[in-house]
C-alpha cells in the first residue's frame, strides 16, 4: 500500500488475537503498522508483533529486493511494535537503529544488546536526512511509555505518531474509526492526558497532511476532526451530552431500578441515555462511556460489606485513568446493612472535580414507594439543565439567572446576519430590578461590539467553573470577523434566534439594547431582559478562578521578558513595545507583566 510515492505501508493484520494486552476484546483483530521510506537512504519505521516477523520482512524485501534498508527507526518499545528488532538486525547487518536513549536501555533489556556499534541516539529537535526526506524527532514521553517519540517527515508532511491516533481493529476490516479509537485511547493512553496535550501543542506548530499511527488506518482527510477529538479526550472533557448508567444486579431488583430511571431520564428530555451491565458488557467500552458523557449513575449492591466485584473493578479502572470533571449519582441496594454508596463515594476521594450528588437512591432489597420517589427526585436533578435548554419545557422567565452575575467571565453571543459569533467578556452588571436592566461593556476593537451595535441584541452566557481553557481559546483568542467560532459546535438557540452554549454555563440571558453610552475605548450597552434561564446550580467562573485554576501556567523558567496575564503568552525581550499586541489573545501591552 502506498502512503505517498515514497512512503509504503509494510505492516500486518492480526486476526489470531482475541485480547489485546491480555484484557481488551478485539473481535476485529489488530493492525501492527510499519512504514518504509524510500530515498537515498531507506528508513523503516518500527517493526511488528513477534508472530508476524516473516510476513513483515517479506514485505520489506518485496519492495527493496536485494537493497538493504539503512535505518530502523524505533519510536516505541512495546513488544507489539519492537519484537522483531533482533530479527531485522540479523537479516540486515549493515542497518542502524535510530531511537531515544531510554529506548536503547529497553532494547538492552529485551535483546541482551544495545547495538552500541550500530545505533544513533536522538532526542527532541534532532533531525536525520534521508536525502530529499528529513526526519524530525519529537519526544512524546508517557504517550504511553517513557521512551516514546514521534517522527515528523517534513518534506511530505507526514507525522508518524507512534500509539497516538491508533485504534483497535485490523486494517482490512471496515468499521467507523471513532468508537474503537475512543476505546483504545481511554484504555491504553487515557491516564496520560497532560502528556498527550503537551505533544498536541508541539503538533500544532507542524504542517501535517497525513498521520501514520502504529495501530489502525492512516489518517489523511479532515485531520482537524481527529486532532480535536484527541484534545477533548486528553483534557478529560465530555465528548457529548448525555447520562451513562453502569450497574450490577444479583437478582434483578437493581436492574429494575436502573431501567425505571433510564425511562424517566429519557422522558424528561435527556438527549442520550446509555446503560451498561458491568457483569456482561465489554469493560473497556464501559470505561470509555464513563469518559464520553458528563454525568454518570452507578448502581450496585452491597456485597460482603463492600460492593459487587464488577463495580469495584469498574470504578478502579476509571479513577486510575484520571476520571474527573463530571457529576456522579449513586443507587445502592442492600437487604440489611447497605454500604454501597459509602464505599463508592470513598473510591472517588482522590478524583479531581467529581461531584457526587446528595440525592442517593436507597433500595432495601426491592423497589418501594419511597425508593421510587427517590428515583423521581434523582431524575429531576439530573435533567434540570436539559429541561432548561428545551425551548418548550424551559422556564424562560427565571430571573434567578440574575443571581449568577458576579465579577465573572461570560461568553457574549451575537449574529452578524451570516453566522453566529461569540466573545469572552468580564463586565456584565445588573443595574436595576424595576425595571430589570443589565449593563454590558465591550471593547470597540472586538468584532462583537460592531455586530451588537448594529443588531441591538445579544445573549450573555454565564460560564461555570467546569469550563475548560479551550472555551477561552475558542471565544477569546481569535476574531469572529475571520473565524467561525461555532464551527463544529452543537447549536442551541434562544427565542431571539441567537446561540447559547450547550455546556459549561449555569445560566444565560437574552438582552435587548435600550440605551448606549460611549466611553471612547469601550461601549456600554444598557439592556432589558427578554429571556432568562437557569441551567444549573454550578458555581460561576470568576476571573480569579480562571487565573488560578483554568489558565495554563506559563513556562517562564529561565526566560526574561514579559508574560500576558490573559493567556500566558511570553514576550522575550525588554522593553515591551508600548503598541505590542498579544498574538494569541489580542490584548495590548497593558495586560502584560514582567517575568520574575
Amino acid at each position: 500500500m502506498e502512503i505517498t510515492n515514497s512512503i509504503r505501508y509494510v505492516g500486518v493484520n492480526d486476526h489470531q488475537i482475541d485480547l489485546f494486552e491480555g484484557q481488551y476484546k478485539v473481535p476485529h483483530g489488530m493492525a501492527y503498522n510499519s512504514y518504509l521510506i524510500l530515498d537515498e537512504k531507506v528508513a523503516i519505521m518500527d517493526s511488528v508483533d513477534q508472530h508476524f516477523g516473516h510476513e513483515w520482512l517479506d514485505q520489506i524485501q518485496k519492495i527493496l529486493g536485494d537493497k538493504a534498508p539503512d535505518y530502523l527507526v524505533v519510536q516505541h518499545m512495546e513488544p507489539d511494535h519492537s519484537a522483531n528488532i533482533a530479527n531485522f538486525m540479523n537479516v540486515y547487518p549493515t542497518a542502524t537503529i535510530v531511537s531515544s536513549a531510554k529506548a536503547f536501555a529497553m532494547i538492552q533489556n529485551f535483546f541482551g544488546t544495545g547495538y552500541e556499534d550500530r545505533r544513533i541516539v536522538v532526542k527532541e529537535g534532532d533531525t536525520l536526512s534521508l536525502g530529499s526526506h528529513v526526519l524530525n524527532f519529537v519526544a512524546a514521553p508517557m504517550v504511553h511509555w517513557p521512551e516514546v517519540m514521534m517522527t515528523y517527515e517534513s518534506t511530505e508532511k507526514v507525522l508518524f505518531s507512534a500509539d497516538g491516533f491508533g485504534k483497535f481493529g485490523a486494517n482490512d476490516v471496515s468499521e467507523p474509526w471513532i468508537d474503537e479509537a475512543r476505546r483504545y485511547y481511554i484504555g491504553i493512553v487515557g491516564k496520560y492526558g497532560t502528556q498527550v496535550l503537551n505533544v498536541l501543542k508541539k503538533a500544532a506548530g507542524l504542517d501535517i497532511e497525513k498521520i501514520c499511527p502504529l495501530h489502525g488506518p492512516v489518517l489523511s482527510e479532515n485531520l482537524g476532526y481527529y486532532i480535536g477529538l484527541y484534545k477533548t479526550w486528553a483534557s478529560y472533557t465530555p465528548e457529548e451530552d448525555g447520562i451513562f448508567i453502569a450497574y450490577t444486579s444479583v437478582y434483578g431488583h437493581t436492574r429494575k431500578a436502573v431501567e425505571t430511571l433510564a425511562s424517566k431520564l429519557e422522558a424528561a428530555g435527556c438527549p442520550k441515555v446509555v446503560v451498561n451491565d458491568l457483569a456482561r458488557c465489554d469493560m473497556a467500552e464501559a470505561v470509555a462511556n464513563a469518559f464520553r458523557y458528563p454525568k454518570m449513575v452507578l448502581a450496585t449492591t452491597t456485597y460482603n460489606a463492600d460492593i459487587y466485584p464488577f463495580m469495584r473493578d469498574f470504578i478502579s479502572r476509571i479513577t486510575e485513568h484520571g476520571y474527573q470533571g463530571r457529576t456522579v449519582a449513586l443507587i445502592e441496594n442492600g437487604s440489611w446493612a447497605p454500604q454501597a454508596a459509602k464505599v463508592m463515594t470513598g473510591m472517588f476521594e482522590k478524583s479531581k472535580n467529581v461531584q457526587i450528588l446528595e440525592q442517593v437512591v436507597h433500595i432495601k432489597s426491592a423497589l418501594s414507594e419511597e425508593s421510587k420517589e427517590q428515583l423521581d427526585q434523582l431524575s429531576d436533578v439530573l435533567c434540570a439543565e436539559y429541561i432548561a435548554k428545551d425551548p418548550k419545557a424551559a422556564n424562560k422567565n427565571d430571573l434567578k439567572a440574575l443571581f449568577k452575575i458576579g465579577y465573572g467571565l461570560y461568553v457574549i453571543t451575537s449574529n452578524d446576519g451570516s453566522r453566529d459569533n461569540g466573545m469572552i467578556g468580564n463586565t456584565v452588571t445588573q443595574l436595576t430590578d424595576n425595571p430589570n436592566r443589565v449593563a454590558v461593556a465591550i471593547n470597540k476593537k472586538n468584532y462583537s461590539y460592531h455586530v451588537i451595535k448594529q443588531t441591538g441584541i445579544m445573549n450573555v452566557n454565564c460560564l461555570s467553573k467546569d469550563a475548560p481553557f479551550s472555551i477561552f481559546e475558542r471565544f477569546g483568542f481569535q476574531s469572529g470577523r475571520s473565524v467561525n467560532k461555532f464551527e463544529g459546535t452543537e447549536l442551541m438557540r434562544s427565542d431571539n434566534g441567537l446561540a447559547f452554549l450547550p455546556r459549561y454555563i449555569n445560566a444565560f440571558m437574552s438582552l435587548k439594547v435600550e440605551q448606549y453610552v460611549d466611553f471612547e475605548s469601550h461601549g456600554l450597552f444598557i439592556c432589558s431582559i427578554t429571556e432568562a434561564r437557569v441551567i444549573s446550580d454550578a458555581e460561576t467562573m470568576t476571573y480569579t478562578y480562571y487565573q488560578s485554576d483554568v489558565k495554563p501556567k506559563p513556562q517562564t523558567e529561565g526566560k526574561k521578558g514579559w508574560v500576558c496575564k490573559v493567556c500566558g503568552y511570553i514576550y522575550e525581550g525588554d522593553p515591551l513595545p508600548e503598541d505590542f499586541v498579544c498574538p494569541l489573545c489580542k490584548h495590548g501591552a497593558a495586560d502584560f507583566e514582567p517575568i520574575g
